[in-house]
This record gives structure tokens, sequence and C-alpha cells, in this order.
């Protein structure tokens, strides 16, 4: 997708369309970070995950907005079922990317430049959202496509152009070549995409390890990955959420009140997904960057906030002196399962009784949030807190 989360914003605000937009998290949360930027805002050097200021100093006229990534989701699925007319073949990469497989689809919608095309103006038709598409005869070289020709293109990389397109790229435009790698790398010698490809495997797999080999065969195009069917897409393997605090948290009060939210949050997550975790996750940062990580396992799985917020401090009072500052908090729920799979192990839990209770008294909450927003219930010891929890924005996953 072209700009998604800037762009998915636009449509409830289409009068700043042709102005320079950016979505980004509150600046008075420390969350003053760029997560989408519309083009417009893109012809200024604009660039994402750069702070506020920065982009600022850039374009002091950029107009701010705030994330809402219940939307994204819901247009992320929208956008995978217009896909899913096409083919079965679909696998989701990120939110708003994902690979297709057409082979068995060409007799009935034409050539993959054509569906790529027709795909395109659907989206836009019906959503009226743009899309980038980079067809391919591989899953990277089909990435790769995607990104070349910016805002609503269709590049075409065939086994006869694929040198003469990719081959002149900077190696840092190579998929999987983050910086570090890239300066390893042009360290070496190797500045391009065709130097990476011309170059001795052996070499590279000397200086990169198993990455050096990899590289050298996806940028000679042997890439033979299959997409996997929309159906069998691999499952969730946790739900977390996370926050950087306007202040540091200081005692044991502040981190029940952010212990609170974020395990509400994870809790509810798991719900939705109908699933249960047995074991939970706590990570800490400290002011100075400082990140420790802990985890427990539990007696039984679980997706009710009660519980995951009662685990969460157990495990922070076992390896964190409360009195310390804490810049930054995550509660993930880990080795999930099914909540059919939960009940049958459950099924003699003397505790069983009161958690059934438990997790009426969340799905109504849950129903109550559906009904009104995300702010209409929450806990008491959350309200009107100053350490910048908000139950809507400061989410991650």
């Amino acid at each position: 997708m072209d700009g998604f989360y800037a762009s998915v914003e636009l449509l409830a605000h289409p009068e700043l369309k042709n102005l320079p937009v950016a979505v980004c998290g509150n600046p008075e949360n420390r969350h003053g970070i760029i997560l989408a930027k519309n083009t417009p805002a893109k012809k200024y050097g604009i660039k994402t995950a750069e702070t506020v200021w920065q982009a600022r100093k850039k374009c002091p006229d950029l107009y701010l907005l705030s994330p809402h990534h219940g939307k994204y989701k819901e247009y992320s699925i929208k956008i995978n079922e217009i896909y899913q007319r096409f083919t079965d073949m679909v696998e989701p990469f990120s939110i708003d990317e994902s690979w297709l497989d057409v082979s068995a689809s060409l007799k009935l919608f034409g050539s993959g430049k054509e569906i790529a095309d027709t795909l395109r103006e659907t989206i836009k038709k019906e959503l009226g959202l743009t899309l980038s598409v980079g067809v391919s005869f591989n899953k990277i070289f089909a990435k790769m496509g995607s990104d070349y020709n910016k805002p609503d293109g269709t590049t075409v990389i065939s086994r006869d152009n694929y040198k003469e397109i990719l081959w002149p790229m900077d190696v840092r435009q190579m998929f999987f070549v983050g910086s570090a790698t890239a300066d390893k790398l042009n360290r070496s010698g190797i500045h391009t995409i065709g130097d990476l490809a011309r170059s001795d495997r052996g070499l590279l797999t000397a200086l990169l390890g198993k990455q050096g080999g990899m590289l050298s065969d996806y940028a000679n195009g042997m890439d033979s990955s299959p997409v996997c069917l929309y159906t069998e897409r691999e499952k969730i393997k946790s739900v977390g959420n996370g926050t950087t605090f306007r202040r540091n948290l200081q005692g044991i009060d502040d981190i029940k009140i952010a212990v609170t939210a974020l395990s509400d949050t994870v809790a509810s997550r798991l719900r939705k997904y109908q699933m249960k975790g047995f074991g939970i996750k706590v990570d800490i940062k400290d002011p100075n960057f400082k990140v420790i990580s802990r985890q427990k396992q539990l007696d039984a799985p679980t997706n009710l906030s009660e519980e995951i917020s009662h685990a969460a401090i157990e495990i922070i009072k076992a390896s964190w002196r409360t009195r310390d500052p804490i810049r930054m908090l995550t509660i993930t729920a880990i080795n999930l399962c099914d909540e059919s799979e939960s009940e049958q192990l459950s099924l003699f839990d003397i505790g069983n009784r009161s958690r059934e209770k438990g997790e009426k008294v969340e799905r109504t909450i849950d129903d109550i949030r559906a009904k009104f927003g995300d702010k209409a219930i929450t806990f008491g010891r959350v309200l009107n807190n100053d350490i910048g929890i908000d139950m809507e924005d400061n989410r991650t996953e």
C-alpha cells in the first residue's frame, strides 16, 4: 500500500490530501516519531521513524494526525479480502503488504500485469486507497518491484529484465540488506546489487555467514520460497502491548497503573483472536535505555486482564527494584493456544468457576467498547493518570 497509515487517515480528512501530512504518536508522551507520511510530505524529505521536531524543521507547515491502529487493521482485512477474489494463495507479509501467487488465475483474469492493474483499480474504487505492485517470478523480486514505481504503479520484473532494472541499484535497496550489512558490503567493494550478484558466493558467506549465501541467491533471482495459502498463514505466536511513558514510572503505584492498562489491552486482543497465553513476558527499559526481559509460565492459560496483570506484577517485583525509574514497559502473552484447546486443559481446574465469572465480566467490557469505543469503560486506577497511558493511541503489537 502507498503510505498506508497516512492514506487511511486522509480518508477522513480529504481537505488535506494535497498538503504535507504525517501520522505520529503523541509528542507529549515522548512518542514524537513519524509513523507514516503522504507523498507531498515525502517531497520535503520527511522520513519514517524520525522525530517530529526533525520533520518540522524540514516542513514547518506539516500537518500531524494521530494514529488509529484499529482502522488500519480493518482496512488490511478488507484489502486481503479483495486479493482473495483473484487467488486463495495470499500471504500477508505485514499489515500493508501481501504476496499473491496468481499462477493458477491467469486464464481467468489475464496476465500478472493485468491482474496487478485490476487490483489497483479495484482497491482505489472500493476503498479509496492506492497501492503499488511488483510482478515477478519470485517473492523477493516481486517485493522489490512493489517499491520501484510508487505511488500507484505496477512494475514487471522478469527473467529477461531483472539485471537491467535491479542490478544498477544501490546494494542498500536489496531486500533484507540493512545498514550494518550494507556497510560491510561497501567495505568489501560491493556497492550495487549487481556487484552483490557477481561476487563470489564463498566470499559473501565468509563475510556475512549464511546471510551472505542467501543474499547471493536473491540477487541472482534464485528464490523458490512458495506463497502460502491464506488459510494456512502462520498463527500468531504472541500478543503484546508496550508504551514509553510521559514521565518515568517511580514506585509500585505507578507500575500498577501501567500494568493494569497494558494487561487490559493484551487480554482484549487475546479474546479477539480467540486465544490464551500459557506464559507472560515483561520487558523493562530504564532511562538509560538498558532493557531487561523476564517471563514466567502460568498454571493455566489465560486471556483475562486480572490474571495477566497479577503475573506481570509478580515478575516485576521479582526482577526489578520498584523504586528504580522505568521509561518503557511492555507486557506480552506468550506460548499461545486456541481457546477451545485451553477449555479442555482447564476442565478440572478448581478455579474454573471463578475464571468463568471473570471471562463473562471481561467479555461484557469488550461488548461495551465495541459499541461505544475503547475509552467507554476502563479501570478506576487508570483514570486521569499523569504517566501518559492512553487506551487508544499508545499501542504496539
